[in-house]
């Protein structure tokens, strides 16, 4: 017995050491093949939201191939409507950025003569360096580039999609043929298919009201532009801690420079943003949540790093539902579920 004890210590290291290297060249593989893993990954999550809807319909009578295609359609139509005002808005914004340009660019002489007035000691030159308004447009390319190489694969995410969700009609059948024991087995999927689904729409829905929001409290400060920053604040509200500043940034910047803007306006709608997410994310969302769903702080922004610098800009926006679906699949199986409870918030 303490022979077999003093093998297992030995052990240890080796078998830490086996399984930092294999973790090295599985992230190494991801991050080669993130340009294969973006589209799966969307494709696998939109799967999952999309398969309560279908399995309804099918319960309610409706076939197989008929639930998915409706559901797909409805959702199809939805984004189609969405996109098409979003792009009209993007166009309108992109015509009036020249202005907005010369307006800001007003507004940087203001601040270097009041700066100067003050007796604050500045280097224009520096400065004009650091708030170059050519070097932050640089950064546009690069976004859309992104934005439009997962547009061009999109024709392939909704092919994964439609075959994924007619895989999930089957796949309990298939996993009980495939298993001599397949009752913990799928007792363990189905609680990682129910946490996950659940915390997708939770998610999903949380982000939609906070887009929602602020589109809202766009239009009653009279914002230029208000469904470009309510789709903007949806879109990065799933991306932890700093999301809702990236969002709001651009938003107040412009709308301080605009015309018809001014500093009380954009300091009303850097209101409205502080006030929104702080409700939604510090109140609403932990106790819609709860603590089974949700992640430590440092955990948060930690996933954030990792994920963008193994799969980009989308890694980013998926770096939460990525760091979720890591937990609950831990949480499903008892030899892994402390490091579940390791990636969790804080025990009340």
């Amino acid at each position: 017995m303490e022979h077999d004890v003093d093998d297992d210590k030995r052990r240890m290291p080796l078998n830490l050491t086996l399984t930092l290297a294999a973790l090295v060249i599985i992230i190494g593989g991801m991050k080669l093949g993130a340009d294969l893993l973006v589209p799966l990954i969307l494709s696998l999550f939109i799967a999952i939201i999309c398969t309560s809807p279908v399995h309804w319909l099918y319960r309610k009578g409706v076939g197989r191939r008929s639930a998915v295609l409706l559901t797909l359609l409805i959702a199809g139509v939805f984004l189609v409507l969405l996109g098409s005002l979003l792009a009209s808005s993007f166009a309108t914004f992109m015509e009036a950025l020249p202005k907005l340009e010369g307006q800001l660019h007003k507004q940087y002489l203001s601040l270097l003569n009041w700066l100067s007035s003050l007796g604050v000691y500045i280097q224009p030159k520096q400065i004009s360096e650091w708030l170059d308004p050519s070097s932050t447009m640089q950064m546009v390319p690069t976004f859309l580039g992104s934005l439009g190489s997962l547009l061009s694969q999109s024709v392939l995410i909704i092919l994964l999609v439609i075959f994924m969700l007619f895989e999930t009609l089957d796949f309990r059948n298939k996993v009980a043929q495939s298993l001599e024991n397949p009752a913990p087995s799928l007792r363990r999927f189905k609680e990682f298919s129910y946490n996950l689904k659940r915390y997708l729409a939770i998610k999903t829905l949380i982000s939609l009201v906070t887009g929602a929001l602020i589109y809202a409290a766009c239009l009653l400060l009279g914002v230029q532009f208000p469904l470009l920053w309510g789709t903007l604040a949806f879109g990065l509200n799933y991306i932890p801690n700093i999301g809702s500043a990236l969002a709001a940034l651009p938003a107040v910047l412009l709308t301080l420079v605009m015309p018809d803007g001014g500093l009380a306006k954009a300091g009303m709608l850097a209101g409205a943003y502080l006030v929104i997410n702080f409700v939604i994310g510090n109140l609403i969302e932990p106790r819609v949540m709860g603590r089974t769903l949700g992640l430590s702080t440092l955990v948060a922004f930690l996933s954030l790093v990792v994920w963008g610098w193994i799969l980009g800009p989308a890694g980013m926006l998926l770096s939460v539902p990525l760091t979720m679906t890591l937990k609950i699949a831990l949480n499903s199986h008892p030899e892994t579920r402390w490091l579940a409870r390791m990636l969790g918030g804080r025990l009340e």
